[in-house]
């Protein structure tokens, strides 16, 4: 005589699920606080273990081996930025075409990738154009 089976509740198996998927997050969380802790113990040894003799000279301004001269201020061309702007910009549409070639040589959506492509080079390129139009891209 087969044996009877018991349903399921399916409250049970939702509780099972959930404590899966919280012992997941509690693996990760352990993991984290052990991080911190070791940080926090090592900066921690190294405040207790080193030694602390100020001197004048350990008080100035370290700058490569020479002695301070002049302001601490200094001006920084806007030009950098602008290169570094230029170069994020370009590097992420050369991220967006990697995903792009795979859809593309997905059948059914050659066309309308390519238009869409197109539209995102044009707008790289107006905005490229503006900036050589505005001198932006003249490093004299």
């Amino acid at each position: 005589m087969p044996k009877p089976t018991v349903p399921i509740e399916p409250a049970a198996d939702h509780a099972v699920v959930a404590a899966s998927y919280f012992q997941s997050y509690s693996v990760v969380g352990l993991l984290a606080v052990i991080g911190v802790l070791f940080v926090a113990v090592a900066f921690g040894a190294g405040r207790l273990l080193r030694p602390v003799v100020p001197t004048p000279e350990k008080l100035l301004t370290y700058e490569c081996g020479v002695d301070p001269v002049g302001e601490g201020w200094a001006h920084t061309q806007v030009r950098y930025y602008v290169y570094a702007f230029l170069y994020v910009i370009f590097a992420v549409d050369a991220i967006f075409l990697f995903p792009w070639a795979t859809v593309f040589a997905a059948p059914g959506y050659g066309a309308t990738t390519l238009v869409e492509m197109f539209i995102f080079l044009g707008f790289l390129a107006v905005g490229l154009l503006y900036a050589y139009k505005k001198g932006v891209l003249e490093w004299t």
